[in-house]
């Protein structure tokens, strides 16, 4: 069994595709993926869509989306959050984080949504799914500010590409981190030696689809979105890095998505798709 732990199956690009995009997931033995919100406009619809194709999702404002938002709907979210807990299919809060790489976008905003997301992933012991480009030391002094690891709920530095020393750092938080498309290019020396390096019980495995497609669908012509049944080739990569067998890498990444996110082991353990 594979777990996808980031995939936007509501976005646009799948349009009337998306049973389509299911199907072949499952045929490829994806049996669970996690559909994290972005902003308030898609609460509803990634709540929706996760139960309609038995999937999971997670409710937050993503870096890129604050400047969007009033501080009202820090409060919302929380109601929402709060409402959501009674839902098996609901496991963290997410995609939050931060966003440097993209000019002209209010640092202090985001820093003030991140952290006040965090404290409500704190007061309802949920995980966190975690946006990382440019910002790594940003997102860790958050975290060491407001006790993630002494708070024990963890999450997931979703794509996560920087140095050792700050994925040492995130894994010291209690968070796993995300490999996905980037992983199967050669150019992406430093993914690749994090992923070929890194303890093993702290990796899990991504899409993001429809971004951050591998390298056989950039090649395409014309090149493809990503989507969910490619889990299984990216992780191909995984095993060429670190020797195992795709046996070995979909029980070691299922195990450590359950960890990650335990509302999801006990959603699967509910559904009999429990793989430990």
């Amino acid at each position: 069994m594979w777990i996808d732990t980031h995939a936007h199956l509501d976005a646009a690009e799948f349009g009337h595709s998306r049973r389509d995009v299911q199907a072949r997931s499952l045929e490829a033995g994806v049996r669970c993926i996690v559909i994290p919100a972005v902003e308030p406009g898609n609460f509803g619809a990634v709540r929706a869509l996760a139960h309609a194709s038995s999937n999971v999702y997670a409710l937050g404002v993503h870096p890129l989306f604050v400047d969007k938002t009033s501080e009202s709907d820090l409060d919302a979210l929380r109601v929402r959050v709060q409402d959501a807990m009674a839902d098996s299919q609901f496991v963290a809060i997410g995609e939050i984080g931060l966003d440097f790489f993209v000019p002209n976008v209010d640092r202090a905003r985001q820093i003030w949504w991140y952290e006040g997301q965090l404290r409500i992933a704190r007061e309802f012991g949920l995980p966190v799914l975690l946006h990382v480009r440019k910002s790594q030391d940003a997102l860790l002094a958050s975290l060491r500010r407001l006790g993630w690891a002494n708070a024990d709920l963890g999450g997931i530095a979703h794509a996560f590409n920087g140095s050792r020393q700050q994925a040492d750092g995130f894994i010291a938080q209690g968070l796993r981190l995300g490999f996905g498309g980037a992983m199967t290019f050669e150019r992406a020396r430093n993914i690749r030696s994090l992923a070929a390096n890194l303890p093993q019980g702290c990796l899990v495995l991504e899409t993001d689809a429809p971004d951050i497609p591998p390298e056989w669908l950039v090649r395409q012509n014309p090149p493809s979105f990503n989507e969910p049944a490619q889990l299984p080739r990216i992780a191909q990569t995984l095993c060429s890095l670190r020797g195992w067998t795709p046996s070995q890498a979909a029980t070691i990444t299922t195990a450590n998505a359950r960890a990650a996110l335990p509302r999801l082991a006990a959603w699967l353990d509910a559904q009999g798709n429990g793989q430990r």
